[in-house]
């Protein structure tokens, strides 16, 4: 989170019913919609072209990845960092809350312990609890699981 007295331009992902995800709007190339009946995410999305993996850190507790109001799931797709393998991939979306905002160090309080595995950072905004991925290690997570297939 650069920049924090101007702000960052974050844009906010729920990526399991607990786990909130700030992450920096330049680091995502685009929210895709997937339509489908499956309940879970696929391990892969077809976005522009190529084919892009997709990681869910969705548990067995939390609601079903696939809205079946609508009968589609979103992910979002990641910019892969310069210089590795991955030049695209995606993280499965789902629970409340996706939306944008300009985060200040004045409308957070940082909750170093509430980090998880994937996290560089945490804060409280407006009542919840935001992550702040550690891109690098995402990254590297997705590689292994897709050579893992």
């Amino acid at each position: 989170m650069s920049d924090m007295e101007g702000g960052s331009a974050c844009v906010l992902l729920p990526v399991t019913n607990g786990e909130t995800w700030a992450v920096p709007q330049n680091c995502l190339a685009e929210i895709l919609t997937v339509h489908t009946a499956e309940e879970a995410p696929p391990g892969e999305v077809a976005w522009r072209g190529r084919q892009v993996p997709v990681l869910s850190l969705r548990g067995a507790g939390d609601a079903p990845w696939c809205d079946p109001r609508r009968g589609a799931g979103l992910v979002a797709i990641f910019l892969g960092l310069e210089g590795e393998e991955l030049e695209y991939y995606g993280v499965a979306v789902g629970g409340e809350g996706m939306g944008a905002a300009r985060i200040t160090a004045e409308v957070i309080e940082d909750v170093p312990g509430e980090m998880t595995e994937l996290a560089t950072a945490a804060f409280r905004y407006e009542g919840r609890t935001c992550q702040v991925p550690d891109l690098d290690r995402l990254q590297q997570r997705v590689a292994q699981a897709q050579g893992a297939q």
